[in-house]
């Protein structure tokens, strides 16, 4: 039977289950990757599950979004890493060598490999054919210490690429397009696999571009072929060796289908305060801007920059406009370096950052409030550019660099015919300048268990939570709507990413882009039994931080109660006691206000018997039927408190 490329990668690290849409499965990971953010928080996971080394192939730290180090807290925290790293036998890319996905991908990315991250543009590996997952920390916990990931197993998208993308438009836009037809939801439950003869004219890091707004679509994850493409990329690298030829059977089926025709595209953009509020560019020209920011995990490559250069050599940006250039890695800003490019960029108004998702994750480069700022980031949720009352758009080079020189969105190919320009093909180096300077391997085990993980006191003991009671009355503290974002639940910013390691002082940040009064208010009910939240579709949906679920849990949160919930934060409510249910009748959602009070009886029992379960509203007399979606071992976890106090009970 012809297979598609994603079920030969699972099945080749299938440990146990049936390969069947929603059926759980365990799946044997080869490699795991955190990032700063997320990942001082999987180091403490791992002393509390009493690991002495990594039992990975591969494991790599990085620290690439906590990097602006305006007090003393990040700097605590690279030093906790570092020496944690040491400890477990875990690789160490030091703050400024780049950002994760870009530059795992160069060094470490090998094709039929299975990777977790505790990051969920994670996926962007699939470039290199590589399963490649964003999961929550405690699960790249697990798999560093040798445990398999599980999941329900996915549907399988096959989308067929035809054509050549005309001149003016690139990869950004083929993730726009996806992004424009099938929304923020439209991958959830699914992996995608692009195949088809328009992949011919795609590269590695034209398809990085693609897998990692997978993420964007809900998807478990993004799969290509390992190609020429992808031989061309490794040889670059001097990896060549790496390479392994894989691609999906012929006649090979696939559960889901559709079809991009690539010369069909134009240039898109997304416009405030979501991924997929795709329109052309040309609908919205004119539309005055104050930034431009080229860079991020989302349009990573040499390339990308290299043609923003070609676009204002020997132009000046517009005086109302801020240009910035955030170098996605070291060996990148090398590289622009030595094409002469980086001076392209300096002398025609460009800012040059460090190299790291910097203005991505809200870590500077925040925009004027009512001022446009177009951006190649993968995201654009309210707020999550450190300026609350933000306008971001999300965009590809081309468009950014023209709308730069403009100083209104403008369409690349009108900006190229009146300007006469042709459109650029920039000589890329056929070797990059690879410069491992910056990474650290772990010591041989000995060494490294003499180590003793350094603790600033910014960092904070991993919180321990009780077991859920039999019966829980609790008040709804909040109401929210669709699609609410990890980035409102849990922050990103300047102010409140520098204390991911202390999780009460992060957990005053919770839900206030929502609703400033959710922290006091929930602290009053914490310890009369806690209280619950009510989300409408797709909560929860972008970044895969834990923290989303652990400072909620730390004010006393118990439930969690939705019309659907999105991958990774509904995972990591399990992983930490906090019980994720789904209405029955969506349409339950409207009959439940903020200030309601809902009762679960017999939790106990009704839990492990099956996926059924109702509530009381006490307040207006009413009963909901409800649902949840755990698997047996799920339940488990959610009935001991979360995953680490199961694992405890069962060790």
């Amino acid at each position: 039977m012809a297979r598609n490329l994603a079920r030969k990668l699972i099945a080749s690290h299938l440990v146990e289950g049936d390969m069947s849409p929603g059926s759980e499965v365990a799946v044997a990971i080869d490699q795991t990757l955190t990032q700063d953010a997320t990942g001082t928080l999987v180091m403490q996971e791992l002393e509390s599950l009493g690991l002495r080394r990594a039992r990975t192939e591969v494991s790599v730290q990085y620290v690439d979004h906590n990097i602006l180090q305006t007090d003393e807290k990040n700097a605590e925290d690279h030093e906790f890493l570092r020496s944690a790293a040491q400890r477990y036998g875990i690789w160490f890319s030091k703050p400024g060598n780049g950002v994760s996905h870009p530059t795992h991908m160069q060094r470490f990315g090998i094709p039929g490999k299975t990777m977790v991250g505790s990051d969920s543009h994670t996926c962007a590996a699939g470039s290199l054919g590589m399963l490649a997952i964003g999961v929550g920390g405690l699960e790249v916990a697990l798999a560093i210490a040798g445990q398999p990931l599980r999941i329900r197993m996915p549907e399988i998208w096959g989308v067929r690429l035809t054509g050549e993308l005309p001149p003016w438009v690139s990869a950004k836009d083929v993730i726009l397009e996806m992004l424009r037809r099938h929304s923020v939801k439209g991958g959830v439950g699914r992996i995608i696999e692009y195949h088809g003869p328009g992949l011919a004219g795609l590269s590695a890091m034209d398809r990085h571009v693609i897998a990692n707004m997978g993420a964007e679509l809900g998807a478990t994850t993004t799969v290509f072929p390992a190609d020429e493409a992808v031989r061309e990329f490794l040889r670059s690298e001097e990896r060549e060796d790496d390479f392994v030829a894989l691609t999906a059977d012929d006649d090979a089926d696939y559960d889901v289908t559709d079809e991009i025709d690539l010369s069909q595209l134009q240039p898109l953009i997304a416009a405030p305060s979501a991924p997929d509020k795709v329109t052309p560019v040309s609908e919205v020209s004119g539309t005055s801007i104050s930034q431009t920011v080229i860079g991020s995990s989302a349009n990573p490559g040499l390339r990308d920059f290299a043609i923003a250069a070609a676009m204002v050599r020997g132009r000046q940006t517009s005086d109302a406009v801020s240009f910035d250039i955030n170098p996605t890695s070291r060996e990148i800003l090398e590289d622009l370096t030595r094409m002469g490019a980086t001076f392209d960029l300096i002398t025609s108004g460009g800012r040059i950052h460090q190299s790291g998702c910097m203005g991505c994750i809200g870590m500077g480069q925040a925009p004027a409030v009512g001022q446009n700022s177009l951006r190649t980031f993968p995201r654009n949720f309210p707020g999550r550019s450190g300026t609350p009352e933000d306008s971001v758009w999300l965009c590809s080079p081309e468009t950014a660099a023209a709308s730069a020189l403009t100083g209104t969105i403008t369409d690349p190919r009108v900006f190229a015919e009146q300007t006469g320009m042709e459109y650029p093909k920039p000589a890329l180096p056929e070797t990059a300048s690879v410069n491992t300077s910056m990474l650290q391997a772990p010591p041989d085990e000995q060494e490294a268990l003499s180590v003793q993980p350094i603790k600033g006191p910014n960092i904070s003991a991993l919180p321990e939570f009780p077991p859920l009671p039999h019966r829980l009355e609790l008040p709804v503290l909040l109401k929210t709507g669709d699609n609410v974002s990890t980035d409102e639940i849990s922050p990103a910013g300047a102010r409140a990413l520098p204390l991911r390691s202390n999780i009460p002082a992060l957990a005053e940040f919770t839900f206030t882009r929502l609703d400033a009064t959710y922290p006091a208010r929930a602290r009053e009910h914490r310890d009369s039994g806690g209280h619950m939240v009510v989300g409408g579709a797709n909560y929860g949906q972008g970044s895969s931080r834990e923290h989303a679920a652990i400072t909620p849990r730390h004010l006393g949160l118990r439930v969690a109660l939705a019309r659907s919930f999105a991958r990774i934060h509904w995972q990591n409510l399990i992983n930490f006691g906090i019980l994720p249910v789904e209405f029955t009748d969506p349409g339950d959602y409207d009959r439940i206000e903020q200030g309601d009070t809902l009762v679960f009886d017999e939790l106990h029992e009704i839990l492990p018997a099956g996926s059924e379960l109702t509530a009381h509203n006490t307040t207006r007399k009413e009963t909901y039927r409800l649902q949840h979606r755990l698997s047996l071992r799920q339940v488990r976890a959610v009935l001991a408190g979360g995953l680490i106090p199961m694992l405890a009970e069962h060790a």
